[in-house]
């Protein structure tokens, strides 16, 4: 095997986890209801995540440190604070093969 693959999770369901994040993120992105600077850091994480040559777990913790950021902003709707936390907790799964 000489991909470099997940721990716990096939590279097929690391794929599907990393579509489901950019799904989300990309709904915040477009909507136009959201903050500027809150849709800033949805398309940065969708810039990191559509990167082909980073990491899946490299990946993760990147948008995962961008979302982070963004939580902390108190003008954030409540509508895309839920989002942000369900996509961190999807990319919180992810992990690099040592």
């Amino acid at each position: 095997m000489s991909n470099k693959q997940t721990p716990g999770l096939s590279r097929d369901e690391t794929e599907e986890r990393i579509k489901q994040a950019l799904y989300y993120l990309t709904r915040i992105v477009q909507d136009m209801g959201i903050p500027r600077n809150i849709r800033r850091s949805a398309s940065e994480a969708v810039r990191v995540l559509m990167d082909p040559n980073m990491s899946p777990g490299l990946k993760a913790s990147t948008v995962i440190s961008i979302l982070d950021e963004a939580l902390s902003d108190p003008n954030m709707p409540l509508f895309s604070r839920v989002v942000f936390l369900q996509v961190i907790a999807i990319l919180e799964q992810i992990k690099d093969a040592v």
